[in-house]
């Protein structure tokens, strides 16, 4: 399609990618967001957990953890890592470094945040969990439908959460964004990332894409001018732009 070499293109979005990451790492800062949802989604890289082997260096299973402000959209931090406590400390404590005022966060019932967060936040927070109970439909296919949910119920962590923002549903609609947007993403199928550092720089160029050039449809403009961190919506060469600025910081 370009006439380059495809070990060129991928160096320059590996590079890329890193670039747009050190632009959100600086610009994600004392953000005025009120109320923040978290979650985890799935996916591997090389192959999947249990077909890891020493011969084939695969990293296996891939979590990405991502946090999102009900309000105006924006993500302000995600992280790769495993679904376990060590992950979920070093996450919360990512978020809590990017906020500038006391957030209402919730979570699903993964038990690991609730010492994550008070460890980040202490009780300087309004923090709750939504418990979803997933049932078996009888008459679908496991492999390919999602399981049920017959229920939620809202808890309590600490503070005074509203019960009224107790809620889940932007950070997962998100989850389904990123897996409609990326392919290596997209469940049973070949495209996934074969390389660690190719699987982190196309997030990162896809939160770049996301928070700056991306028009949300009920805000009319990007999180990231809604949020009051951009004057502008980005275009993708302002985007590719970063490389620039990245070469003459590094010069």
């Amino acid at each position: 399609m370009t006439g380059v070499s495809k070990v060129t293109i991928l160096k320059l979005l590996l590079e890329l990618g890193a670039a747009c990451a050190e632009y959100l790492d600086e610009t994600m800062r004392d953000l005025k967001c009120e109320r923040i949802q978290v979650d985890e989604i799935w996916q591997f890289v090389g192959a999947k957990q249990k077909n890891v082997t020493p011969e084939n260096g695969a990293a296996g299973d891939v979590w990405t953890w991502t946090a999102i402000d009900a309000d105006t959209k924006l993500v302000p931090c995600w992280m790769l890592g495993q679904r376990d406590a060590g992950a979920a400390r070093d996450f919360m404590e990512e978020l809590a470094s990017r906020l500038a005022n006391r957030i209402q966060l919730t979570s699903d019932g993964l038990k690991v945040y609730i010492q994550a967060v008070k460890g980040a936040f202490g009780n300087d927070i309004d923090y709750a969990q939504l418990i979803k109970v997933y049932g078996i439909d009888p008459q679908g296919e496991k492999r390919y439908s999602p399981a049920i949910c017959t229920s939620c119920e809202s808890k309590a962590i600490t503070g005074r959460p509203d019960p009224a923002h107790i809620n889940t549903s932007y950070v997962e609609r998100q989850n389904l964004t990123m897996r409609m947007s990326m392919r290596r993403f997209t469940r049973l199928t070949n495209a996934f990332s074969k390389k660690l550092e190719n699987h982190a720089a196309n997030i990162a160029l896809y939160f770049m894409y996301y928070n700056f050039a991306k028009v949300h449809q009920t805000l009319k403009t990007t999180p990231a001018v809604k949020a009051g961190i951009a004057d502008h919506i980005w275009n993708l060469g302002e985007i590719i732009g970063l490389l620039e600025r990245r070469e003459r910081a590094a010069a």
